[in-house]
C-alpha cells in the first residue's frame, strides 16, 4: 500500500513542480546555451529500480567530453570541466530539476536511494547491490543528505594526498550503501518527509547538519 501511495503523491507533485517551476526553465536553458557547449540537457545512463537501466535528466553542468577527460567520472570542487552556468547550478542543486520527468515516468520518486551510474554502482558490495534498488530511486535520499557535499569530501581528502577512487572504494561507497539498507528497513512516509525537509534545509542553510537530529538511529561512520 505504501508504494502505491507514493507513487499517487510522486506523480501529481511531479506534475504540479513542473508546471510551477516551468519558467525557470527558459532563463537556465539560454545561459547554457551562452556559456557552455550550446547543450541544456544531458541523459545519463543510470541504474534503477529491480537494476534496470533507465536514462536520467538533468540540466547539463560540465563540458560534454568531460567523463573522457582529467578527473572521469568524478567531480571535484572548482573541477575546470564544470561550466560556469553549471557551477552555479550544482551549488542550488537547480540542476535537479528536469528530474521532476524521471518521476513523472516513472523512473524516479522524489525520495529513495540515488540512482548511480553503472560503473558507480559496482563499488557497492555484493549485499547493497542485491538490495539497495528494490526501491524506485529518489531525487533526494538519507545518502544525498549525508553526503551533500560529496565534491567537497573528495576535494579534501584529494588535498591530503588520498587517491579521489581510493577515498570512495574505502570510505564514501562502504557507508553510502549502509545509509541506503537502514533506508530500505525504515522507509515511511514519516522518513520521507524528513528526509525531505532535511534537504531543503541542505540547499537553504548548507552549513547545518541536522542529520542525526532526525534519525538518532542511522549506521555510524566508520572513522579510521
Amino acid at each position: 500500500m505504501y508504494g502505491y501511495i507514493k507513487r499517487f503523491f510522486d506523480f501529481i507533485f511531479s506534475l504540479l513542480g513542473l508546471i510551477l517551476i516551468s519558467p525557470l526553465f527558459i532563463p537556465i536553458s539560454i545561459a547554457n546555451r551562452l556559456t557552455g557547449e550550446g547543450e541544456v540537457f544531458y541523459n545519463q545512463n543510470r541504474v534503477g529500480y529491480k537494476t534496470k537501466r533507465f536514462g536520467i535528466i538533468k540540466f547539463a553542468t560540465m563540458l560534454k567530453n568531460s567523463p573522457n577527460m582529467s578527473g572521469g567520472t568524478i567531480t571535484m570542487r572548482k573541477d575546470p570541466r564544470i561550466t560556469p552556468m553549471g557551477r552555479y547550478l550544482r551549488i542550488t542543486k537547480l540542476n535537479e530539476l528536469p528530474q521532476l520527468l524521471n518521476v513523472i515516468k516513472g523512473d524516479m520518486s522524489f525520495v529513495g536511494p540515488r540512482p548511480l551510474m553503472p560503473k558507480s554502482f559496482a563499488r557497492y558490495n555484493d549485499e547493497v547491490q542485491s538490495k539497495v534498488y528494490d526501491s524506485v530511486p529518489g531525487i533526494t535520499g538519507i545518502g544525498s543528505v549525508v553526503f551533500r557535499d560529496e565534491e567537497k569530501l573528495v576535494t579534501d581528502a584529494h588535498e591530503k594526498g588520498i587517491d579521489p577512487e581510493d577515498f570512495y572504494d574505502e570510505v564514501i561507497f562502504p557507508y553510502k550503501g549502509a545509509l541506503e539498507l537502514w533506508y530500505l528497513e525504515n522507509k515511511s512516509f514519516m522518513t520521507d518527509f524528513k528526509i525531505l525537509l532535511l534537504t531543503a534545509i541542505s540547499i537553504i542553510l548548507p552549513n547545518q547538519n541536522l542529520t542525526d537530529k532526525f534519525f538518532k538511529d542511522l549506521p555510524k561512520r566508520n572513522e579510521n
